[in-house]
Order: structure tokens, then sequence, then C-alpha cells
């Protein structure tokens, strides 16, 4: 600092003042130009851990998560929470567990977290692959700490989590404003929040429209592909099949044009098709482009960070749940004038 001071032709307080609060420093803006061009020609560095004993905080961020950064899709959650950190000066360090497919890895999360603390961050996001209800680490609790796409089932933690119901109602209610009285949900039994949340928002649309809830409408199958593609085929076996699907996942979606294809059916000219995550790979790729809900990733990062970084939280902690946009592409049209039965699908 010494030698920025010298070469800068300032005060080593002006330095310090500069470096610490640029905004409210008093020291003019050419002098602060001069100051930091003074430091890029010294390479001087601030020392992180005299400024964190000094100031008693490390300006990181700990963020865990169980298998997301592996994910092409639900890694914007990163993204978002990499934004808000960078906005306000913080560095994230990430720790992924890997925990969902390898529940032998659950350790890794405490582990982590506990990492986390010796190293004195600021505050910790847990993040988890799917919305789940989670029971995490006790340690959790001796920082500041936010729950992203998880919460926990007495609200003790701050939890930012998308509309799974808003969204499943959006999605059915778009198909039905497209004149579908017939519209099948292909689901998923996966142990998460998600299944029993989006199978409520379809029954709720259905509700809002008059239309009875038909249970046959209604298949479980695996959250895949090839999942898709055997659980609709319940569907266009019915005497009385829908003319549109809404589909729990893109992946089942694209099950579902499969099955469509097999069948000699034309997406949406014969079957109108909506999908849930907004999987760029998929989504955007399928032929006709798939409509669907965007689950929002990248805003329920972001959020997760600026709320840990608030100066004063309030005393019940934030429960957000934060809409899923409704993407629309090519996949939905109005329902064809065709005879009912499984003979003309066959």
């Amino acid at each position: 600092m010494h030698d920025v001071a010298r070469v800068a032709g300032v005060s080593q307080s002006s330095v310090s003042l500069v470096l610490n609060d640029p905004e409210n420093c008093g020291i003019p803006a050419a002098t602060q130009e001069r100051i930091h061009d003074a430091i890029r020609q010294v390479g001087y560095r601030t020392n992180r851990l005299a400024r964190a004993m000094r100031l008693d905080r490390t300006d990181t961020i700990g963020f865990v998560s169980d298998d997301i950064a592996t994910t092409p899709f639900a890694n914007q959650m990163i993204k978002g929470a990499q934004d808000a950190a960078w906005e306000a000066g913080r560095l994230l360090l990430i720790v992924n567990t890997g925990a969902v497919d390898h529940p032998e890895h659950a350790e890794l999360e405490s582990a982590a977290i506990d990492q986390m603390l010796e190293r004195q961050v600021d505050g910790i996001v847990l993040a988890a692959m799917f919305h789940r209800v989670l029971t995490p680490p006790p340690a959790l609790k001796e920082t500041r700490a936010v729950l992203l796409d998880a919460r926990v089932a007495d609200e003790s933690l701050p939890s930012v989590v998308p509309d799974e119901h808003g969204a499943a109602f959006a999605a059915t209610d778009h198909l039905i404003g497209y004149g579908h009285r017939r519209v099948g949900f292909v689901t998923t039994d996966y142990p998460s929040a998600a299944p029993p949340a989006r199978l409520l928002g379809y029954r709720d649309a259905l509700g809002a429209h008059s239309i009875a809830v038909d249970d046959d409408l209604v298949v479980v199958g695996v959250s895949s592909t090839s999942g898709g593609r055997a659980a609709v085929g319940d569907l266009l076996d019915l005497d009385d099949p829908p003319t549109a699907v809404f589909c729990y996942n893109d992946q089942t979606a694209m099950g579902v044009y499969q099955a469509a294809r097999d069948r000699g059916l034309r997406i949406p000219e014969d079957l109108s098709v909506v999908g849930f995550d907004d999987q760029q790979l998929i989504a955007a790729e399928l032929v006709p482009p798939l409509t669907t809900m965007a689950l929002p990733h990248y805003a329920m990062g972001h959020w997760a960070v600026s709320y840990l970084l608030t100066d004063e939280l309030p005393d019940e902690p934030a429960q957000m749940v934060l809409p899923c946009p409704l993407i629309e592409r090519g996949s939905v049209t109005e329902p064809p004038a065709r005879p009912r039965g499984s003979a003309w699908l066959s």
C-alpha cells in the first residue's frame, strides 16, 4: 500500500479509503483512478486474511449442492447465485456432493458445511437438485443460511422454491385455452415435493373450467424419455384418448413425441404437448419445438444469495415461491376434428 501511495502521489490513508469504501471516501474520481492505475502498476493485492480479521467478515459465500453442478439446465442456479455474489463483491465457494444419485455421499454434505464454517464464510446456500423437503445438518444453523430449491417442514430456515402448483395450473390452463377438454397428465412418483403439487395444479385448472377430473387421464411413469413413451401409450389406448398431454418434465415430453410418431400422429395437429423444465437441449431442439414451463433456476439462485446478504433479516424466515414462466413454442394448437376411439390411433 505504501508503494501504491508513492506511485500515485497520495497518502497511504487515501489508498486505504479508496480500497475499502470508494463510494463514500470523499476522494475525487480522478484521484481514485490514479490510485487504481498505481495498484495495477505495482501489482498490489489486498490481504484478504487481514481484511477479514479487521472487518469480521470474509466476503465469501458457501454454496453446497447435491448434484446441481453436473446438470446442464439446473446449473443456472449456480450462475444466478454467482452473479448475485459478484454484484455484492463476494466470492462463491462451491461444493457438489453428488448425493442425489449416490446416497452414500450424504455425509459429504455435513463435511462440506463444516469446512465452510471453518473458513468463516459469511453464509451458506444449501441447494437441492430437485424441489425437496430436507432435514439439513444441525451445523447449518450456526451461520446465515438459505435453502435453494428446498425447504424444511417447520419453516425454520429461509427458502426459495418454484411455484409447482401455479406452473401446472398455467400449463393445463394453456391447453384448455386452445379448446382442449381431454387433457392427459403424465407424472412420476419420484420422491420430491413437485409431483403432488403439479398434480394438484393440473386438477385445479380443470376444476376452474368446470371440467370433470378423469383419473384415467393421469398416468404415472418413470421420469425419463422411455418412461414418457411407455406411459403415454396407456393414454392413447383409451377409448376416449386425450387431445393434449401435460408432461411432468421435458424428458417425458420427448417420450410422448416418440410415441406419437410411432402411431403416425402429428404434433400439434393430432396431439398437443406441454412439458416442464425448459431444458434447452431438449425443448428447443424437438420438432416442433416444445412449449414448456421454465423453472426459474437463475432467479432462485440470485434471490438466495441476495437474501443471504440482506443487512437486516426479518424475524420470520422468508419462504419465497417464484413463478415459472410459460415458454410458448410450437407444440400446442386447437384439438383435431377427428373420430374418437383408440382405433383411430392404432
